[in-house]
């Protein structure tokens, strides 16, 4: 395969994109067309897709190779903030993550496929280049042609698996050409079932390949949906998914016909039976209950004690007035609270109940939503400076990085090393990845007149133009109305505090002059809901007082 220098093709995306757009998409134009036709266009908009989809494919394999994991922070993905190829693509292209990783996975056999075909070498690393799945090479040159969708390609690369003792990869590569010439006449479900079925054709010998295989492939993940929700998803071993089918059934059978129950379980069957819940609710809600059962029962897998602990954000006025409705006079939102780890918004009486159970700290904030500094010196952040990190910035402040604040770092702005001091104006939560990325690759933060603002390096932008970082803390938001319409109490903060500074001398982040005005607001004080802090902490700082919330 030969490619075109990169100025080159970026005329030939620009042709592309131009022939697209003179496509009418005028509903009419559409409604015109007779039933044959209509069925014609939506095969040549199947082959344009095919097409377009073929060249992410392609832009989003080299994007992988050049963040490969050796090249570590100097990778293309990680020089520009991100984790890994996938993120930058799902970002750059606006993609889901699902279609991400199909892309990286199919382009990185399609641009292998390609170098360990020809005499050049790897452009990446200059040694001469071996394809990962050789076996998969008739597969790779279809998806190039533009004669199999990438969709497909993934299909039959996941239908078909790895090598093995019992199916070498010349078997894998007779079974995947079939597969090519199958495709044409198949979608994509069918043509992954195919694939499948085409494996356990092969690999009748040897069953406990298989279970093994199965075995190691068990996974269980979970994401947030956009409205909020979150899902599990969980890839369960076959002996694994027989015992939850078991459990599933003993929870919802009498709801799904199974009503023929006698001796001690049909008062159970019965309860089941009239239980207003839907299938669904009531699966969910017996596995959830089965998890924090076992969770209070054995803990050693676990870190820490107890059951699952959630953490609420809630304003002061909020939990004590019950909250509900909406303050039209203000135009603010009052009854709500925050979910830490999401911060999705909670009413008031669930943040009460939450808090039944357990304890609140109260954090008093300055009038830039900072909390006020604890006023001792440390060489890493207390507890209780954790909690105020963590309800500052609700998450990673790095970017659009989401990662929660039980996920992430305390780092200081300016270096222990340099003399800074351990207080929250010189602090910030950033993950891991993030962590690592600023300290190695020349970002900086700086704080701008009460604004914390990050500095790219020269290499991802010639201008360094700061980028402002906001607080990931939906809370905030509420505190800052309420700030902003004069419905703050306690306006002064506690003796000697004194908003983003401390008792002891030492350098912090400096403040420079800002890009644009800041407005100057009243101080308020509230209290949020946060995990209990240990009694015992003999340097548990004044200004944060547990008052009693973890619920559990």
């Amino acid at each position: 395969m030969t490619s075109a220098p990169a100025t080159d093709l970026a005329q030939q995306f620009a042709a592309v994109l131009s022939a697209a757009s003179a496509v009418s998409t005028r509903v009419a134009d559409f409604q015109a067309v007779d039933d044959a036709g209509l069925v014609d266009l939506s095969r040549h908009a199947a082959q344009a897709k095919r097409l377009v989809d073929t060249h992410l494919a392609l832009v989003a394999g080299e994007i992988a190779a050049r963040s490969a994991r050796e090249h570590g922070h100097a990778g293309l993905a990680q020089r520009g903030g991100f984790r890994s190829a996938e993120e930058l693509l799902k970002t750059t292209t606006g993609s889901t993550g699902r279609e991400a990783v199909t892309a990286v996975r199919v382009g990185r056999m399609v641009r292998e496929a390609a170098l360990s075909s020809s005499s050049e070498s790897d452009p990446s690393s200059g040694a001469g280049f071996e394809a990962a799945e050789p076996w998969l090479a008739c597969v790779a040159s279809s998806v190039a042609s533009g004669l199999l969708s990438v969709g497909a390609a993934d299909a039959i690369r996941t239908g078909l698996g790895q090598p093995t003792d019992n199916v070498p990869a010349d078997a894998l590569a007779t079974a995947a050409a079939s597969l090519v010439d199958l495709a044409a006449t198949l979608d994509v479900d069918r043509l992954l079932r195919r694939a499948r079925e085409t494996r356990d054709d092969l690999d009748l010998a040897d069953v406990a390949d298989r279970e093994r295989e199965r075995f190691e492939k068990r996974s269980l993940k979970h994401f947030r949906l956009p409205d909020g929700m979150g899902r599990a998803v969980w890839d369960m071993d076959p002996e694994t998914y027989a015992t939850f089918v078991e459990l599933h059934t003993r929870a919802t059978s009498p709801k799904r016909g199974v009503r023929f129950v006698a001796g001690p379980d049909a008062e159970t069957a019965e309860r089941i039976l009239a239980d207003p819940r839907s299938i669904g609710q009531l699966a969910s809600d017996t596995f959830l209950g089965l998890l924090q059962a076992g969770a209070d029962a054995d803990h050693s897998r676990l870190l820490g004690a107890g059951g699952a602990s959630i953490r609420v954000l809630v304003v002061k006025d909020t939990m004590e007035s019950g909250g509900g409705g909406v303050d039209h006079a203000a135009g603010t939102a009052v009854g709500q609270g925050y979910l830490e780890a999401t911060g999705d918004t909670i009413t008031a009486a669930t943040a009460q109940r939450l808090a039944c159970d357990g304890t609140t700290t109260e954090v008093t904030l300055d009038t830039f939503g900072r909390p006020l500094d604890v006023g001792r010196e440390h060489r890493t952040f207390t507890p209780r400076q954790r909690i105020a990190l963590a309800v500052r910035d609700g998450a990673c402040m790095f970017g659009d990085c989401g990662k929660e604040p039980s996920m992430c770092e305390a780092h200081h702005i300016v270096a222990w090393a340099d003399g800074g001091r351990t207080d929250l104006a010189n602090g910030m939560l950033l993950c891991r990845f993030h962590h690592l990325l600023l300290h190695n690759n020349g970002w900086r933060i700086e704080l701008i007149d009460h604004t914390y603002w990050l500095i790219p390096p020269p290499d991802i932008d010639p201008d360094q133009t700061p980028r402002a970082m906001q607080s990931k803390n939906p809370a905030l938001r509420e505190i800052q109305r309420a700030v902003n319409a004069g419905l703050t109490a306690d306006p002064e903060p506690p003796p000697g505090a004194d908003p983003g500074t401390d008792s002891d001398s030492g350098p912090g982040p400096e403040s420079k002059s800002p890009p644009t005005p800041v407005s100057e607001l009243t101080p308020a004080r509230h209290r949020l809901g946060q995990p209990p802090i240990p009694a015992h902490d003999p340097e548990s700082p004044a200004d944060l007082q547990p008052v009693g919330t973890r619920a559990e």
